[in-house]
C-alpha cells in the first residue's frame, strides 16, 4: 500500500459523505471540509516547526552519545535481540543504537525524546535502503513497533484523570500496560511472519519471554502497592532515567576526551533539517484526515459498527468510548479529546470513562507516525506497514475491551 491510496482514500471517502449530505439538504459538511484542510494544514505546521527545538536537544544529544561511545555500549547489550528482529542491519550499524534509545524512551512515556530518536533511527536505516522510495523489512518492523505503541508508564493520561476528578488515576496503569504490550507482541508476531523472521530462535524467544517476565514483575509490583503511589513512582522512574541517559552521555564522552560540545551542535544541525523536510509529508496526511473527520465519515464509521455490535448482543456500554478507539490511528490529539469527552460526559471513573483511557493508551497513532517517519526518508511505497500497523490498533481495542470488563466489570 502506498501513501498515494491513503490519502486519496481519505478525501474520495470524506467527498462521498459530503454529496450525500448534500443530496439530503444538509450542506454544512462542504464548510466543515474546507476549515478543516486551514485548520489542519495549521496544525501539521505546528508540529514540524515545535518538533525543531526537541529534534535540535535530542539529535545533538545522540550525536555525543555517539562520539563518547554510551550508543556503542548500549548497543552491544541488546545487539542479539535486534540482529535476528532486523537482520538487515549489520551489527555495528548506528542505527541500532537510535533504535534501542527510542524504544527505550517509549516504554518510559518519554515522547519528546523517543520522537528525535525515531526520526534518527528512520534516517539511518535509509542509509541501508537500496530502493530509496520503498519501504525496507528493517524500517517496517521499526515503524510498527512504534505505532503499536509499548508504554510503560502511561504519564499524560493518568494526568488527565486526576484532572477530570477520578477517585484513582492511576487505576487504568495495569489494563494499559497489559493492552499495549500484547499490541506490540502482535505487531512484531505479525510482522516476523510476514518477513519470515524465525521467533522460535533460541535468543530471539528468551528475549521475549524476558520482556514478558519483565512486564509480569511489573503489574505484579504496582498492583500489591496502593494505587496514589503509582502515579508518583512513574514520573520519578521516567524523569531520572531521562537525565541519568543526559549524564551520562556527557560522561562518557568527558572520559573519552570528546569534544561534546563540537559533536552536539554537529548533530543538532541535523535535527533542524529533518524538521524542515517533515513539513509537506505532514500537512498533506493531517489535512487529508482533518477532511475525513469533518465530513462526518468518522460519526457515521462509528454509528455503523455501534449497530453491528448491538446486532451481536455486545454490550452497549463500550460504545461510547469507540470514536477514541476509531480516532487513534489517525491522530493523537483527536484521540485525546474523544477521551477527554468521554470521561467528561460519563464521568472518569465510570466504565466508558476508563475504557477510552485504555484505549488512548494501548497503542501510538499510525497513520501520523507513518507521515512523519516515512516522511523525514522520501518513503513513498510503504508495503506491508500500514496492514500490520492496523492489524496491532485491532488487537489494542480487543484486548483494551477485555482488560476492562476484567478490571471494572
Amino acid at each position: 500500500m502506498t501513501l498515494n491510496y491513503i490519502w486519496l482514500g481519505f478525501f474520495l471517502t470524506a467527498l462521498l459523505v459530503g454529496v450525500v449530505k448534500l443530496l439530503g439538504g444538509d450542506a454544512s459538511a462542504f464548510g466543515a471540509m474546507t476549515q478543516a484542510t486551514f485548520d489542519s494544514a495549521k496544525t501539521g505546521f505546528d508540529i514540524s516547526i515545535g518538533l525543531t527545538g526537541v529534534l535540535t536537544l535530542w539529535l545533538g544529544l545522540m550525536k555525543v552519545g555517539e562520539a563518547g561511545g554510551a550508543i556503542g555500549v548500549l548497543a552491544k547489550i541488546v545487539s542479539p535481540f535486534f540482529r535476528r528482529l532486523f537482520p538487515e542491519v549489520p551489527p555495528d550499524h548506528p542505527a541500532l543504537g537510535s533504535i534501542i534509545m527510542n524504544f527505550s524512551a517509549n516504554m518510559l512515556g518519554l515522547d519528546n525524546a523517543a520522537t528525535p530518536l525515531g526520526l534518527k533511527a528512520m534516517n539511518e536505516l535509509q542509509t541501508l535502503n537500496p530502493e530509496k522510495d520503498t519501504a525496507t523489512n528493517a524500517q517496517i518492523m521499526f515503524l510498527v513497533l512504534n505505532t503499536s505503541g509499548l508504554t510503560l508508564i502511561p504519564i499524560s493520561i493518568m494526568v488527565y484523570r486526576a484532572e477530570l476528578g477520578a477517585a484513582n488515576p492511576a487505576d487504568v496503569f495495569l489494563p494499559i500496560l497489559i493492552t499495549t504490550y500484547f499490541a506490540t507482541l502482535a505487531a512484531l508476531i505479525g510482522v516476523a511472519l510476514v518477513q519470515r523472521i524465525n521467533l522460535l530462535d533460541p535468543v530471539l524467544l528468551g528475549w521475549l519471554v524476558g520482556v514478558t517476565a519483565l512486564v509480569s514483575g511489573i503489574v505484579w509490583g504496582f498492583s500489591s502497592m496502593p494505587r496514589e503511589r503509582v502515579q508518583i513512582i512513574s514520573n520519578t522512574v521516567a524523569n531520572v532515567t531521562l537525565i541519568g541517559v543526559i549524564c551520562s552521555f556527557l560522561i562518557m564522552a568527558l572520559v573519552r576526551k570528546v569534544n561534546a560540545y563540537e559533536a552536539f551542535i554537529e548533530g543538532a544541525k541535523e535535527g533542524f533539517q529533518v524538521a524542515i523536510r517533515i513539513i509537506p509529508y505532514l500537512v498533506a496526511l493531517l489535512v487529508a484526515i482533518g477532511v475525513f473527520r469533518a465530513s462526518g465519515a468518522l460519526d457515521l464509521l462509528t454509528q455503523g459498527l455501534a449497530k453491528v455490535l448491538a446486532l451481536f448482543g455486545v454490550d452497549d456500554r463500550i460504545i461510547p468510548a469507540l470514536p477514541t478507539a476509531l480516532m487513534k490511528p489517525l491522530s493523537g490529539s483527536g484521540a485525546r479529546g474523544m477521551m477527554v469527552d468521554a470521561m467528561k460526559t460519563y464521568g472518569a471513573d465510570s466504565f466508558a470513562g476508563r475504557l477510552s483511557a485504555t484505549f488512548q493508551g494501548a497503542t501510538d497513532t499510525t497513520f501520523y507516525i507513518l507521515a512523519l517517519y516515512f516522511g523525514s526518508v522520501g518513503v513513498k511505497k510503504t508495503r506491508h506497514a500500514v496492514s500490520m500497523g492496523l492489524f496491532a490498533d485491532i488487537v489494542g481495542v480487543i484486548v483494551a475491551i477485555v482488560m476492562a470488563y476484567l478490571y471494572w466489570g
